[in-house]
């Protein structure tokens, strides 16, 4: 199957604890900020992705048991100079805001500060 369709059938499939996860962090409802959900990079496709902080959110359920195929895909995205976060579906489903609350302080830590403007004046106190 091709990637775009994998992508796709990812997307029209998610689990219970990705949907409640997308709807808190679609349209820009986590602080503003954009999440794409099912993104390829690279390789890879990770559930949800915020480019500009560079972090990627993996909901987690049984079948992700710190398996080889896990690591080897975590230190590749790492490399690339992304963050992942790993929260388990039943803490997504059972502790929401807690989720979101780790999810934003990483997305501000991660996100690059806006640059401080000059001083008003130019010339300093003395003129």
């Amino acid at each position: 199957m091709p990637k775009h369709d994998f992508v796709k059938s990812l997307r029209q499939n998610m689990t219970d604890a990705e949907s409640l996860l997308w709807r808190h962090l679609r349209a820009h409802r986590l602080g503003g900020v954009k999440f794409r959900r099912q993104q390829a990079i690279g390789p890879y496709v990770v559930d949800f992705v915020h480019f500009g902080a560079r972090v990627v959110v993996e909901a987690d359920g049984g079948q992700h048991n710190e398996s080889l195929a896990d690591e080897k895909r975590d230190a590749w995205l790492t490399a690339q100079g992304f963050r992942i976060m790993r929260f388990w579906n039943n803490d997504i489903l059972n502790d929401t805001a807690a989720v979101l609350e780790a999810v934003m302080a990483e997305v501000e830590r991660a996100s690059p500060s806006p640059p401080t403007p000059p001083p008003q004046g130019g010339r300093g106190a003395g003129g």
